[in-house]
């Protein structure tokens, strides 16, 4: 569903990413993660359209993002980390103007629109204008907006960036179903692992080393140690 290859982003004189490729196939979800600045969010925007890459090249859904920008809108849901609303629009009212602006066909738009204020949580909001609500809830309008068109492909920005613990919370149950069994790692703009998260535990706990020297003293006791432990 998603090939990528070679992908350079440049800005100026920063290398945002460097030279990355990976594949995310049907079905799988996969984590994306590093430090801030590692190039996350830039090749999520470059995904999704929002910027073109400097050098390789992305295909979402079989469609190539420089090529075919607006196939591939029609198949990916977004959600940024701060959520595309309309604060002096009610939930009811955006999701209905998303739904329309994304396709939906007019005889199944209001039942989408229940469908995914229900799966995420807002019913009980559905009147209330999105100014209104809490930085939790308008997470949660976002990414009703971005499941709004049933889209092939769902990329999901820091879902939780700027939530108070309570809020991280609900956000997780919110998308519980979305257990993660793919990783990419990058740092600094390049690709360092990419494998299932049982592969890469797995090898993690494999190269753990533990060594124990201990010093006597004079004598025959033996009463103090150095420990050290590392990842090789």
């Amino acid at each position: 569903m998603i090939k990528v290859e070679g992908l350079t982003k440049r800005y100026a004189r920063k290398v945002a990413v460097d030279n990355i490729s990976f594949e995310v196939q049907k079905g799988q979800i996969v984590g994306f993660l590093g430090p801030n600045g590692a190039g996350k969010t830039t090749t999520m925007r470059v995904l999704t359209c929002f910027l073109p890459p400097t050098t390789g090249s992305a295909q979402v859904a079989g469609f190539d993002v420089q090529e075919q920008p607006m196939e591939v809108k029609r198949r990916i849901g977004y959600l940024p980390e701060t959520p595309p609303v309309y604060p002096d629009m009610e939930v009811h009212e955006y999701l209905d103007f998303v739904g329309r602006i994304k396709g939906v066909p007019a005889n199944e738009l209001a039942k989408r629109v229940n469908e995914v204020c229900e799966k995420c949580a807002v019913t009980d909001v559905r009147k209330t204008m999105i100014g209104k609500l809490s930085k939790g809830y308008k997470q949660r309008v976002g990414l009703a907006q971005a499941i709004i068109h049933n889209p092939d492909v769902l990329i999901l920005d820091e879902p939780t960036a700027g939530l108070d613990p309570h809020q991280i919370i609900e956000t997780r149950d919110m998308i519980k179903g979305l257990a993660c069994d793919h990783v990419v790692i990058i740092a600094k703009g390049k690709l360092v692992a990419t494998d299932t998260v049982a592969n890469l535990t797995s090898r993690l706990r494999g190269a753990e080393t533990v060594s124990v020297e201990v010093l006597p003293r004079d004598g025959a006791t033996l009463d103090s140690g150095i420990v050290q432990q590392k990842l090789e």
